[in-house]
C-alpha cells in the first residue's frame, strides 16, 4: 500500500479485475516498483534481524515508502502516472511492443 498509496483491492479495482492476479495486468513500471519495495523490505528486514509480524510489518512499511518516494520523484520529473488503469495482458502484443519501444525512445 506504501508503495502506490492503494490497497489490493483498489488497484484491482482500478484495473477492473476481478479474480485476476494483479501483477499479470500490471505495466513494467508498476512491476518495478512492486519489486523495488519487496527487495527494499527484504533488506531492511535482514539487517535489521526481524522478527516476529510488528518488526517485519515496519520493514515492510519503511521498505513500501521507499519505493512509494521512488515512484512519486519518477512522477514529478516525468509529468506521467506510474499507476494506471492500463490493463497490460488486454493490450495487443504489437501494441505493448510499441509503447515500450516508444516510452524507451522518450527518454
Amino acid at each position: 500500500q506504501a508503495t502506490f498509496g492503494k490497497t489490493v483491492e483498489e488497484y484491482k479495482e482500478l484495473k477492473k479485475l476481478e479474480r485476476e492476479n494483479l501483477r499479470d495486468h500490471m505495466t513494467d513500471l508498476e512491476i518495478i516498483f512492486t519489486m523495488l519495495g519487496e527487495a527494499s523490505t527484504t533488506k531492511i528486514a535482514r539487517s535489521r534481524n526481524a522478527l516476529g509480524f510488528s518488526e517485519n510489518k515496519s520493514a515492510a512499511r519503511k521498505g513500501g515508502k521507499i519505493a512509494g518516494d521512488a515512484r512519486k520523484n519518477l512522477e514529478l520529473e516525468s509529468g506521467d502516472k506510474v499507476i494506471t488503469d492500463e490493463n497490460y495482458l488486454q493490450q495487443p502484443e504489437s501494441q505493448k511492443r510499441r509503447s515500450l519501444k516508444w516510452k524507451s525512445q522518450k527518454s
